[in-house]
């Protein structure tokens, strides 16, 4: 069994056992999933992106797919990328958006001790303790939060790689699993709910809708895998940029039809189809939504010229 294999099947045993509606409920109610740290911690889970590892950081991106599947309440991809470029993961340190004097929409600030603020423009950063009085506290559309701080005591932050583009591709891999987990709850409720004393799977309707899902996660996930595939190469920048807006495109997509599938049963906030909707809602529009990365992808095309376009679409790395 190859690396990648065994942190996959690891991380999916971990965040089965520990990841629960009960924790996600818990998590949008402002309680931090402190026993569910804890045992990411217990198991080196996050320090998987850091030089030092020992694990390629292709791998640490197929974790964070994992994660997504699981709908996780912990920014395991601030996390990672910040352990990565602190080479520190003795404290909690988490990821936001410089903008002037403060950090904005920080996943969680509250539980960390430390916040890396990235300018997304110029990719600058700076590394900044986390005063609990200064928190002005923030949810995205999923109940999760986003906090802002000013950027207070802050140290200039040397980074080499590029950061935007790469919190970019982790939510483009925590949405690729979280597209997974709603195809399979989808075809979980179409076989077991029945109506007129058959399976609703029986009905041209539903199952139009379950290859529509069905379709939009294969091509998802092919997107993610392109782009985790693409790090470390001279065509990453645009390979996120493709991922980005075809994952979210077909987050849209999967989220309509999967509730569709689901009828009124999937509003409730007793099913829990809502923790998996909600968060590719919200992750779409986290580090670009799928109109600045298709822009930052037609410049470039433009850029090129239409001679070169059939050669970028058809060359690989």
């Amino acid at each position: 069994m190859d690396t990648r294999q065994l942190l996959i099947d690891t991380a999916e045993r971990i965040f089965a056992d520990h990841c629960d509606k009960t924790v996600l409920d818990a998590a949008e109610r402002g309680e931090f999933p402190e026993s569910l740290w804890k045992v990411v911690r217990e198991n080196g889970f996050h320090e998987l992106a850091m030089a030092d590892s020992g694990v390629d950081l292709k791998d640490a991106f197929a974790v964070l797919r994992v994660a997504g599947r699981h709908a996780l309440p912990l920014p395991m991809a601030e996390i990672l990328l910040a352990n990565r470029w602190l080479q520190n993961a003795s404290e909690l340190t988490v990821i936001g958006r410089l903008e002037g004097g403060r950090i904005a929409d920080v996943p969680w600030a509250q539980a960390a001790q430390r916040v890396l603020g990235i300018d997304w423009d110029s990719g600058a950063g700076v590394s900044a303790p986390v005063s609990a009085e200064a928190i002005e506290t923030d949810r995205n559309v999923a109940a999760e939060p986003r906090d802002n701080l000013p950027a207070a005591d802050a140290t200039q932050l040397g980074l080499n790689e590029p950061a935007f583009e790469m919190l970019a591709l982790g939510r483009v891999a925590a949405m690729a699993g979280c597209l997974e987990r709603i195809l399979e709850l989808s075809l979980q409720y179409a076989s077991e709910r029945e109506q007129f004393g058959r399976p609703i799977s029986k009905f041209q309707a539903i199952q139009h809708n379950l290859a529509v899902v069905a379709g939009e996660v294969a091509a998802a996930s092919r997107a993610a895998d392109a782009a985790i595939d693409a790090l470390e190469g001279d065509r990453f920048a645009l390979e996120v940029a493709a991922a980005k807006a075809r994952v979210g495109e077909a987050a849209g997509i999967v989220a309509e039809s999967a509730h569709q599938v689901h009828g009124a049963m999937g509003f409730t906030h007793e099913h829990q189809l809502h923790h998996f909707t909600r968060r590719v809602w919200a992750w779409r529009d986290e580090y670009g939504n799928e109109a600045f990365w298709q822009q930052r992808l037609g410049q470039h095309l433009a850029g090129i010229g239409a001679d070169k376009v059939w050669d970028f679409l058809a060359t690989r790395g």
